[in-house]
């Protein structure tokens, strides 16, 4: 559950952060991509509130925990309920603003975006360190980062299928540059905040270091996987561009290719998020 929320949370706050980013360069693909983004949010909703009243059965280690009204009252108390709520609020934020076509609704899928992610760092492991302003700092740009990226991968699946090759270039392109600075951050926060978390050596051979580095492993072949795209699928996407740019790339092989590369990244990375949901709930560094 905790990993179905994971994924329909920066599913939704990263397909705004794609809307806000490369918009103007989005054609027939737009209404769909809102609409991913919009179902995102809704189905993040009873998820998010489904994992706080579970809380409740775990700690009775039962499942009559989930009528217990003491436990619920305390599953509904604390950081983590703090942290859902906030979460939650920022889920209806997007959801509306999705709903809605406006230009001042874009704000508001911003701010619950930034909410939603940003809400993470009032709880978990990086809230009782010492260095607990620096963490959260690094664990917020870490996560609008994961954010975006994962955000943006369905989307981009979209566009290649549904807007003419020339705009889906252009898009690609546009993402390639601006994902090219940001996503290796990705790798630099997350290893900054593993460090201060595992000091010593011995910690990385404990069950929460070994996931760690298998998160590692899986980011280092996402970066492979994005290179490949970068440096040789989308050059070859290129080479069939029509003077005109107004054949759509659907059918073509390295269309085809490229998608395959983009959903593998995107199963990679549900698996880093899963392994994310298995940690933070059953680990400690």
């Amino acid at each position: 559950m905790r990993g179905l929320a994971f994924v329909s949370l920066f599913q939704a706050a990263g397909t705004v952060f794609f809307l806000a980013l490369f918009g103007p360069l989005l054609g027939r693909s737009r209404h769909r991509i809102r609409r991913l983004g919009l179902y995102s949010a809704l189905a993040g909703v009873p998820l998010l509130a489904a994992c706080q009243w579970l809380q409740g059965a775990r700690m009775a280690a039962d499942y009559t925990g989930l009528f217990d009204p003491a436990l619920q009252r305390l599953a509904w108390s604390g950081s983590g309920a703090s942290a859902a709520l906030l979460q939650i609020a920022g889920l209806c934020m997007i959801a509306l603003a999705l709903a809605h076509h406006a230009r001042s609704s874009a704000s508001m899928a911003g701010v619950g975006a930034l909410v939603a992610t940003c809400a993470f760092a009032l709880t978990g492991h990086t809230s009782d360190q010492p260095q607990r302003p620096l963490l959260a700092a690094l664990l917020c740009l870490h996560l609008l980062l994961i954010a975006f990226w994962f955000g943006a991968l369905l989307p981009l699946i979209i566009c290649t299928c549904n807007d003419a090759r020339s705009d889906a270039l252009a898009l690609l392109r546009s993402f390639s540059g601006v994902a090219g600075w940001l996503v290796p951050c990705i790798g630099i926060a997350g290893l900054s905040m593993a460090l201060v978390l595992i000091p010593v050596l011995d910690g990385w051979r404990a069950v929460y270091g070994l996931l760690l580095l298998g998160k590692v492993a899986a980011f280092a072949l996402l970066l492979l996987l994005a290179a490949w795209n970068r440096w040789r699928t989308v050059p070859a996407l290129a080479l069939g561009v029509p003077p005109t740019g107004s054949v759509p790339p659907t059918g073509s092989v390295p269309a085809r290719a490229l998608r395959r590369t983009i959903a593998l990244e995107y199963l990679l990375m549900l698996a880093v998020l899963a392994t994310t949901a298995v940690l933070t709930n059953f680990y400690s560094p």
